[in-house]
């Protein structure tokens, strides 16, 4: 581990922002324990730690979302008291956050001007933010509606909105958890631009190899408190995790020899159109997924994962029953209801929403998807204690961080409920997992919880499917893997055998050992 102080200019003489023993407690509780903070102008700041570190409660005291118990703010040298989210923005803070703040029904002009003073015309809004993009190579269609969006573009509307307010300070929240390589290398690129810009940024990551890539100087919290200031390009990233966690992150890997057994998951030329007319068309799609295998698929977003998702998990049918066999039973018109029943279980890519009821409690969460199997409901009632010992296993098995036993799931940060949402799916036991982005926005730590909890599922005979947009994540545990492209899918490669060069060129639509990776084949 490294002290070493921030990379800036030695003619600079005042920070740009700095926190000064700030402090913020929740009645017994201390979410930030005397922080020290300098942002300089020109620089990328890292702020690192595990889940429920601190992170957030620090960037929604800098963005005046919530009042420090305790400590200082200042901005360039001065103090200040911060009345809301509106006086940072006129001070020149900006800040992406890593849930959305996106009206679905909305266009993207329409919940860019949300965001703004009111002071242009929409005419005017749609044509800055069209020249915004263009100039930050973030392709937008202004008058698209969000809800036809895919993840990837959704996070581009809240980039370009921040930029669009011209900020001299950005904070960005998880930016790449939800992007693709290539799209992850098109942001650091916009942001190694408002670096020149002599803009700073305070960059929030659990990614640490890109931390180490971009960032200049790196602090980490821990447990409120924080433990060190570095140079992360100085650092690795086993010893970035270190400080994060505070020991030695475990190697993840199967537990001993695995027994593939029969097939638990069959597609069987599934060809679904749109339900919206920018959405992906899957086309013959088939594969055979064995107990005791894990089958990854990777691409770019919006080529038909949510799709294939949505198909797979009941939440869009399809006419021939045979099309999706689950342990032998033809299930493709069956409800997901009927399908938990059968032994599956699913967790979608967006935790908070869809994965999760925000205003909902999570013993209430457990039910949603519990009710169809186990003994969550006997007679007709909810067996209150049976959904209460799902959340205290959950919290136990994968360190669930909260501040009581049973919160609201919008409560959680992102990561604990990403945690919470994959535990309690694997908890069940199932025979077959089908789980989209199972790491988006988790620590090293969190991520190799998750990830392990996943390989023993397969040593327990499960037969598991993961779409990740982590290609590192997929190599890591994946035994096979294929990539969804214009809604087909190709022929899964063995791993050993899925180079990420081999893996990038399918993801782009160019064919390898001269096969066409649009052709859909059995995976």
């Amino acid at each position: 581990m490294s002290d070493v102080p921030p990379v800036v200019s030695p003619v600079r003489g005042t920070p740009l922002l700095q926190t000064v023993g700030l402090t913020k407690r929740y009645g017994d509780f201390v979410a930030n324990d005397s922080i020290d903070l300098e942002i300089w102008p020109g620089q990328i700041h890292a702020l690192l730690g595990e889940n429920g570190a601190g992170k957030s409660t620090l960037v929604k005291t800098i963005y005046g979302l919530i009042q420090p118990s305790a400590g200082e703010l200042r901005w360039q040298g001065q103090a200040m008291a911060l009345s809301g989210p509106a006086q940072a923005r006129d001070l020149g803070i900006g800040m992406v956050f890593q849930h959305f703040s996106l009206f679905d029904n909305l266009t993207v002009t329409e919940n860019v001007a949300l965001g703004l003073d009111g002071k242009e015309s929409f005419k005017a809004i749609s044509a800055r933010l069209a020249q915004v993009a263009r100039d930050y190579g973030l392709p937008l269609d202004p008058k698209r509606e969000v809800w036809q969006l895919s993840v990837g573009e959704r996070q581009r509307i809240e980039i370009v909105r921040a930029l669009m307010q011209n900020p001299k300070f950005l904070i960005l929240d998880e930016p790449t958890a939800v992007l693709t390589p290539q799209e992850a290398d098109q942001l650091f690129v916009v942001l190694e631009r408002l670096k020149a810009e002599d803009r700073a940024i305070l960059y929030i990551s659990h990614k640490l190899e890109e931390v180490k890539r971009l960032c200049d100087t790196a602090t980490i919290l821990r447990g409120g408190r924080k433990i060190a200031t570095c140079n992360p390009k100085l650092e690795t990233a086993a010893s970035l995790a270190r400080m994060m966690v505070g020991t030695e992150v475990k190697e993840v890997k199967p537990r001993g020899e695995r027994r593939i057994t029969v097939p638990r998951l069959v597609v069987n030329d599934l060809n679904l159109p749109p339900d919206d007319p920018h959405g992906v068309s899957l086309q013959h799609i088939s594969l055979e997924l064995k107990g005791g295998e894990i089958l990854g698929i990777a691409g770019v977003a919006g080529n038909g994962q949510d799709e294939l998702f949505a198909a797979l998990s009941g939440e869009r049918l399809v006419k021939e029953p045979g099309t999706i066999i689950i342990d032998g039973i033809a299930c493709g018109h069956l409800s997901i209801t009927h399908r938990r029943k059968l032994g599956a279980a699913f967790v979608p890519e967006e935790r908070l929403g869809h994965g999760t009821a925000p205003r909902m409690r999570l013993s209430e969460n457990a039910l949603l998807t519990g009710h169809a199997a186990g003994d969550m409901v006997r007679h007709g009632f909810v067996n209150a204690a049976a959904t209460l010992q799902t959340v205290d296993r959950a919290t136990q098995a994968f360190d669930v961080r909260k501040a009581k036993r049973d919160p609201e799931a919008a409560s959680l940060s992102g990561g604990n409920l990403q945690k919470f949402v994959v535990g309690r799916e694997i908890l069940r036991n199932p025979a077959v997992l089908v789980v989209n982005q199972p790491t988006w926005g988790v620590d090293a730590g969190a991520a190799a919880i998750i990830r392990q909890a996943l390989l023993d599922l397969a040593d327990q005979g499960a037969a598991l499917l993961v779409t990740s947009q982590d290609l590192d994540e997929l190599m890591e545990i994946a035994d096979r893997i294929a990539v969804m492209f214009h809604g087909q899918l190709s022929a899964a490669l063995p791993r050993s055998e899925a180079t990420r060069e081999r893996l990038g060129l399918l993801m782009g639509g160019s064919s390898i050992d001269g096969k066409d990776p649009a052709h859909a084949a059995r995976a």
